[in-house]
């Protein structure tokens, strides 16, 4: 078994003891593919997955009211990207339930690039997603949250944010490239199926019937 394959083992294990106990899913993604437009490996992140690599490919997801972060080590090029949103509840602190949930879909990332050589001091970010794309969730600001809290849950870990883009009325499909940071970002104005909605949909019904408990630790 080679480094990379043992590295992602592991993390994938600690990642699901971690959920067996907070009910979650927050797993990496299995939806590999060879994409041949970019003529790249790449994985489809869908919502309450996530992706690490330190190999040349492509990370790919399509975001609603939901926001990823494209998080990688600025000169080893080792990065990932997530796909969350915050459990609907009407606190935003960074000690509500909700919020706590951020902080573990973030620290899920974080902690699986550090696992495979990343340095935290190096990480830079980019973030996108958080539209008012369906009535049934605009009402309530859902992108609006997620949007915030990514942006502020960054600010406090002192990653810095080199690009963004959040909120409006579209979702987005991002295509991210941690060996030299590149992304890419189709805003799409019209939607041909539902799939999107579906998908998120059947996320945050997830997400509202499980609760968080205790600390998140997190790859120990």
């Amino acid at each position: 078994m080679n480094s990379h394959a043992s590295h992602t083992n592991n993390a994938q294990g600690a990642a699901s003891r971690v959920n067996a106990e907070h009910g979650y899913v927050e797993h990496m993604a299995t939806n590999l593919y060879f994409d041949r437009h970019f003529e790249s490996e790449a994985a489809k992140v869908l919502p309450g997955e996530y992706y690490v690599t330190q190999r040349e490919m492509l990370l790919v997801t399509v975001l609603g009211s939901c926001v990823t972060a494209c998080i990688r080590d600025a000169d080893s090029g080792i990065g990932g990207m997530n796909h969350f949103m915050l459990p609907e509840e009407a606190g935003r602190a960074l000690t509500s339930t909700s919020a706590r949930y951020g902080t573990y879909a973030m620290e899920v990332l974080i902690n699986h690039l550090q696992k495979l050589g990343a340095r935290r001091n190096r990480m830079e970010a980019k973030v996108f997603g958080g539209g008012a794309v369906m009535e049934s969730l605009a009402s309530s600001n859902v992108g609006t949250r997620n949007a915030e809290f990514v942006l502020n849950y960054l600010k406090i870990e002192k990653i810095p944010v080199v690009a963004k883009d959040l909120l409006d009325s579209y979702p987005r499909k991002v295509y991210f490239f941690p060996k030299n940071g590149r992304v890419l970002v189709r805003k799409l104005h019209r939607v041909h199926n539902d799939t999107l909605f579906t998908r998120e949909k059947e996320y945050r019904s997830r997400l509202g019937e499980s609760k968080v408990e205790g600390d998140v630790e997190l790859f120990t």
